[in-house]
């Protein structure tokens, strides 16, 4: 009998190891059919919710931000790439760009959950991780947001209205605000069945293994 597990993946489309999480998640879901069955959940997470509309070279970021040399950078980013290809992920090669802000992805992540049909939410989020970290594309742009929204096959004009208007705004505050309340300052953060927490990008044996084990206490 197939036991099927709500989880809530929080995190960031700005965020490289989200993308490195929610593909060995994915594979861990594959190996784990037809015993454990998900439904999946994305839920916003802002890592720099001030960030203005023109966005904020990377390197410039991170320095300001963990005082982090070059040289640390570069190897972080070599990190990146190297678990991201075991991943199944592939980075964009030069790995630099700018950090954006996030906020419009997010209202569209919540409005394709709402709106939108089984699946669809997931299809959109791979689509922003692979136009941000695999393409070095803003995800504060709209012509990116409503690419994305098309390759996930949402409805484009509906998409547009969206980004136009204020709509789903105060919920991705609340979620976020949820969260963080309840600890979560970290991502990526995956939370089965509303109790147990699973940390960071993770490869897909860690998250097999805790599913598996979830769902035989289950």
């Amino acid at each position: 009998m197939t036991k099927t597990l709500k989880i809530d993946f929080v995190s960031d489309v700005s965020c490289p190891w989200c993308a490195i999480g929610l593909a060995g998640l994915e594979r861990a879901l594959e190996r784990v059919q037809p015993d454990i069955a998900a439904e999946l959940h994305f839920q916003p997470f802002e890592l720099n919710p001030q960030m203005g509309p023109e966005g904020e070279d990377v390197g410039e970021h991170l320095t300001r931000k963990y005082g982090s040399t070059p040289e640390q950078q570069a190897q972080i980013r070599e990190t990146i790439r190297q678990r991201g290809a075991e991943a199944g992920f592939s980075f964009n090669k030069d790995g630099r760009g700018r950090i954006w802000n996030t906020f419009d992805a997010h209202r569209l992540l919540t409005w394709a959950e709402a709106e939108g049909e089984p699946g669809q939410q997931l299809a959109l989020k791979r689509a922003l991780m692979e136009a941000h970290h695999g393409r070095a594309e803003s995800p504060a742009d709209p012509a990116v947001l409503l690419a994305a929204v098309q390759q996930a096959g949402l409805d484009v004009d509906r998409a547009q209205r969206v980004l136009t208007s204020d709509e789903f705004a105060d919920e991705v505050r609340e979620r976020e605000q949820f969260y963080t309340g309840h600890g979560i300052h970290s991502v990526p953060a995956v939370i089965v069945n509303d109790r147990h927490l699973i940390s960071g990008g993770q490869p897909a044996e860690a998250y097999e293994q805790a599913l598996r084990q979830i769902a035989q206490e289950a």
